[in-house]
């Protein structure tokens, strides 16, 4: 079976920096594009950034310039490193792959609050 599991989330003032990290089993990162959603209470998940297995990034214009999206295909690991977060980030952020993206991690929350 197939399990993506996000980690990183917490509690960050706006200006901070926060990394989240999404470790699989059951499929191997490295042969599909990977990418991150975001979903605030009341709000449709929305896209954040994405990897292709060709080393493509693309990210929402929201987050350009402050969000990073990385992989590390050893620890089947994708990350999503944010900076300069804003109050508007603030979210549960899901980890996404596979084939048509069908595996989803189950959440984790990304509070920016002073």
């Amino acid at each position: 079976q197939v399990q993506l599991v996000e980690s990183g989330g917490g509690l960050v003032q706006p200006g901070g920096s926060l990394k989240l990290s999404c470790t699989a089993s059951g499929i191997i990162f490295s042969i599909y594009s990977t990418a991150w959603y975001r979903q605030a209470p009341g709000n449709m998940r929305e896209f954040v950034a994405r990897s292709t297995r060709g080393g493509l990034r693309n990210y929402a214009d929201s987050v350009k310039g402050r969000f990073t999206i990385s992989r590390d295909n050893a620890k089947n690991t994708v990350y999503l490193q944010m900076d300069n977060l804003k109050p508007e980030d603030t979210a549960v952020y899901y980890c996404n792959a596979g084939a048509n993206g069908r595996y989803w991690g189950q959440g984790t929350q990304v509070t920016v609050s002073s």
